[in-house]
């Protein structure tokens, strides 16, 4: 009978081994109890969920007070809300007699989580996923229907409703995903087994915090499978490596290039593996390539802040590259916040006199954050002050808080389907690269990420020409040199619009390019792959919708394009340049030891 046939793979097989399994389930949960408790008991983890969920709880009060200051808006919410289940009861009541209903979940349809036929054929599975919608939905509107909030507490309150809903899907429990429900039963719970060893291993690892997996790590070790581009570390300051790639054409470019990456993660996201490698194919192009490795800081690095990392990072990088290759002339490229540390070291390098970096190009860089995106959640003013009081214990904010936070701005895609695949289903990820490296956390000192935090999301002061370096208040309008601004279209770090608006705070021109893609895939898209595609178009000023209507869609990457715009700034070659110049003794092989140390 067909009604039998489709219930078949819900029904436990073997009731005795289900029960075995259950309590080896308790067991290893029990473990994992052990393993977040025992630091806590022992004060080596303090809890600082109090402060984030004290936050939530006043951003909703807030969202509570006006749907509940009036008794017959809010009676109209709440019989929106269930007049949707009741058509969805109907309607499934119907479908099961075999009438066509429309799905009120069907722009939802393409969501990954939900791709097992069961959540549209099982009656019960597909009523789940419908009310599952209509409710996420119906709080979203909540918040975007409610007048008199500030921007920013819309903002947070949006940002929270998408963290619960996206943790409240049914996807995300044994009993409610069709999928996982059917793995269970096929094996008797023992998937769960192997899911709760591993979620104690993870909580191990984390020394007391769960650290989610997202790749197979075992699978990869930077400089033999990951950072690969020859090369020799020829300087070194106290928080940066300066290293220096061999050449692989007969001439190059007479102007050195110079990458400064972020220090909130390790710059091998430009040199994962030969095939996705910004560096090599740099390299190839016939770029005398130089980048700064940030050093993985700690309590010794407590008190280094911007200027620390403009002076011995940036301009030590600087220093280098001119002694190594004797050019006083350099083009230089910033990614992220070392994109943002570029443009404000640029500034001061101007006020100063110091004009050796004759091109500047940023990576989906942030230079104005009034558009900054769902990361200003996290730095508003108490949020910062929190953030500073847990970062004076060490000196510094444990890499783990800002992965985390990473990984919320796209929970359902970088924290949820991980933790069904590995502690649901009980398998162990894929091995993936970028994954790796996203999971290769870094830490921050403790006055250079309060100053980042305080100066550009809080106060917005380097835009607005406030921000104080080296005792001088300092202005991007100095900033004269040609500048190639990459943004990214989906980029939800620094999105493609906060990057467009910021163009307008340099002095000089700016080529404003779009990328397809998000905040990395976007940027790391070697020509060979012919994916996604990039944007032109006139001067980037007005309104960010208009200029993007207007652009010129180009299929594939834009490296070429970058390429061909460095070149335009000066295409002088000169012969090729080995690591060193015969000026400096190699320290040690790329990608040396400062991205080795892990946290």
């Amino acid at each position: 009978m067909p009604g039998l046939s489709a219930i078949e793979p819900f029904v436990v097989k073997d009731p005795e081994a289900m029960a075995r399994n259950m309590a080896h389930v308790v067991e290893e949960l029990g473990r994992a109890a052990s393993a977040w408790v025992s630091p806590r008991e022992t004060g080596e983890k303090k809890d600082t969920v109090a402060g984030p969920a004290t936050d939530m709880v006043k951003t909703f009060s807030k969202l509570s007070e006006y749907w509940l200051s009036d008794p017959k808006r809010a009676l109209e919410a709440q019989t929106h809300l269930l007049t949707s289940y009741f058509d969805i009861w109907s309607n499934s009541i119907r479908k099961m007699s075999g009438e066509e209903t429309q799905d009120p979940a069907a722009s939802h349809l393409g969501d990954r989580r939900f791709s097992d036929e069961d959540w549209q054929n099982n009656a019960f599975f597909s009523f789940l996923r419908q009310a599952y919608w209509v409710t996420a939905d119906w709080a979203d509107k909540l918040v975007k229907d409610a007048d008199g909030l500030d921007e920013h507490t819309r903002h947070k309150a949006e940002f929270y409703v998408k963290q619960i809903t996206s943790a409240l899907s049914p996807t995300n429990f044994v009993l409610t995903n069709p999928e996982v429900y059917k793995e269970t039963v096929a094996q008797s719970g023992e998937n769960l087994v192997r899911g709760m060893r591993m979620l104690a291993e993870d909580i191990e690892a984390g020394r007391g915090d769960l650290r989610l997996r997202q790749s197979d790590y075992n699978k990869f070790a930077v400089g033999e499978n990951l950072a690969m581009t020859p090369g020799k570390v020829i300087a070194q300051s106290d928080i940066c490596q300066v290293i220096q790639y061999e050449p692989v054409t007969e001439k190059v470019l007479k102007r050195p290039l110079l990458i400064c990456p972020p220090w909130i993660n390790k710059f091998y996201i430009l040199d994962l593996n030969p095939q996705k490698s910004f560096i090599h194919w740099a390299v190839e192009q016939g770029h005398t390539v130089f980048v700064i490795s940030w050093v993985n800081p700690d309590e010794s690095h407590a008190k280094k802040d911007w200027e620390a990392y403009a002076r011995e990072g940036i301009g030590f990088a600087v220093d280098t590259v001119e002694k190594v290759t004797g050019e006083e002339e350099i083009n230089a490229i910033g990614y992220c916040v070392g994109g943002t540390l570029l443009a404000a070291t640029l500034a001061l390098l101007a006020k100063e006199g110091d004009d050796r970096i004759a091109s500047a190009t940023f990576f989906t860089t942030q230079v104005d954050f009034v558009n900054a995106g769902d990361l200003k959640v996290f730095a508003d003013a108490e949020n910062i002050d929190s953030i500073e009081a847990s970062m004076k214990e060490h000196g510094y904010l444990d890499g783990s808080k800002m992965a985390t936070a990473f990984n919320m701005l796209r929970a359902s895609e970088l924290i949820w389907p991980y933790v069904v695949n590995n502690y649901l289903k009980g398998k162990e990820p894929m091995p993936f690269d970028l994954l790796y490296w996203n999971s290769d956390a870094t830490r921050m000192p403790a006055a250079n990420h309060s100053y980042y935090l305080r100066n550009c999301y809080l106060e917005n002061n380097l835009s607005n020409d406030r921000m104080v370096l080296g005792g001088k208040k300092i202005s991007l309008k100095d900033v004269t040199i040609p500048v190639y601004n990459l943004a990214t279209r989906e980029d939800h770090i620094a999105p493609a619009k906060s990057v467009f608006i910021g163009c307008d705070s340099f002095g000089g021109k700016v080529t404003y390019v779009m990328a397809g893609s998000g905040h990395i895939a976007g940027v790391v898209n070697p020509p060979e792959k012919k994916k996604y595609q990039y944007w032109t178009g006139g001067k980037p000023t007005g309104d960010f919708d208009a200029w993007v209507d207007k652009a010129h869609e180009h299929p594939g990457s834009w490296w070429p394009h970058w390429d061909a715009w460095i070149r335009k700034q000066d295409d002088e070659e000169v012969d090729a340049r080995q690591p060193g110049g015969g000026k400096l003794n190699a320290i040690e092989d790329a990608p040396g030891s400062f991205v080795r140390v892990r946290v």
